[in-house]
């Protein structure tokens, strides 16, 4: 991230477990910063698990009614709106405020473009804590408790006006750091060292493409990775289909697990094309895989021939 200061004393603590409803928002992630530190790489498109870590992010704020990235544009895995600095490089509060006049929403959610383990769920905490408190913005802390003013949800109502102060008093934004900024606003904090680490360094891209293969995250990791490849917007249950192609390498024959779970997908996709379609055709699917077990089990009672195994 561009600035890691601590933001204002007047900061207050989140509120956990807070009930609100998450409030409806619009998106600016900054990605035009230079990468001194990576050498002057394109960050924003380097990949992580396969996936630029722009796309990473825009995956995380897909439910923003309005997404505004500053930065040059690019191809990126969803539609967004553009925005560029004047001039370009002027800075993370200069970058803000250009792509804040892109957005309409009460709220917004600011973001840096290089955060590989952000999730929908972070920002809906975010979202969460700021409307139950009072405060101008809800931000991340990370592992060492240093506020991340780049994984935060506003108030615009609240970002315009110091803007603008801070823009009277300083004959523009140009060069300011967001320290700056955060200092005149009243935050709430949620500690999230995962959510909050930021690829700053070749090291750190080191450790976040060894982080997602371990053993707890490299399933949801593909499975992110392949929906976004193959521009799908569904949850299902997957241990619904992992007991499915189980069964069916167990019943039947192991490469009858890859085929099976794709015709689930394609008889689904065919009818409704949702979760619920998904789950009634791997309900059918495993049900025949255990009609094909037990008469493997008879025919064995029977001294008939047993069922091949064709993996």
């Amino acid at each position: 991230m561009t600035d890691n200061a601590t933001a204002g004393p007047a900061a207050t603590a989140a509120a956990p477990g807070a009930a609100a409803a998450p409030l409806p928002y619009d998106a600016v992630v900054l990605a035009g910063g230079a990468a001194r530190r990576l050498g002057g790489a394109d960050k924003p498109g380097v990949r992580i698990g396969g996936r630029a870590l722009l796309d990473r992010v825009l995956t995380a704020c897909a439910d923003a009614r309005t997404t505004v990235v500053v930065a040059a544009p690019r191809s990126t895995a969803r539609p967004v709106r553009w925005a560029r600095e004047e001039p370009p490089g002027a800075g993370p509060v200069a970058a803000l405020a250009a792509g804040l006049r892109h957005t309409t929403a009460a709220h917004a959610v600011v973001l840096s473009a290089d955060l590989p383990f952000l999730r929908a769920d972070t920002l809906r905490r975010l979202l969460t804590a700021l409307g139950g408190s009072g405060a101008d913005g809800a931000l991340l802390t990370d592992a060492e408790g240093r506020d991340q003013p780049l994984v935060a949800a506003y108030r615009t109502a609240a970002l315009r006006r110091e803007l603008d102060a801070l823009a009277a008093a300083h004959d523009g934004l140009t060069g300011l750091p967001l320290r700056r900024l955060t200092g005149a606003l009243r935050l709430t904090r949620v500690p999230d060292p995962h959510a909050s680490f930021d690829c700053d360094t070749w090291d750190d891209i080191v450790n976040a493409r060894a982080c997602i293969r371990e053993h707890g995250h490299v399933l949801d990791e593909w499975i992110s990775a392949v929906k976004d490849e193959l521009g799908i917007d569904l949850d299902v249950d997957t241990n619904v289909l992992l007991d499915l192609a189980r069964d069916a390498a167990h019943g039947v024959a192991r490469p009858a697990a890859p085929l099976t779970t794709f015709l689930v997908g394609y008889a689904a996709a065919r009818g409704e094309g949702g979760p619920e379609a998904v789950a009634e055709a791997a309900r059918k699917a495993a049900a025949l895989a255990l009609r094909w077990e037990e008469e493997t089990a008879e025919a064995g009672e029977s001294g008939g021939p047993s069922a091949p195994d064709a993996g």
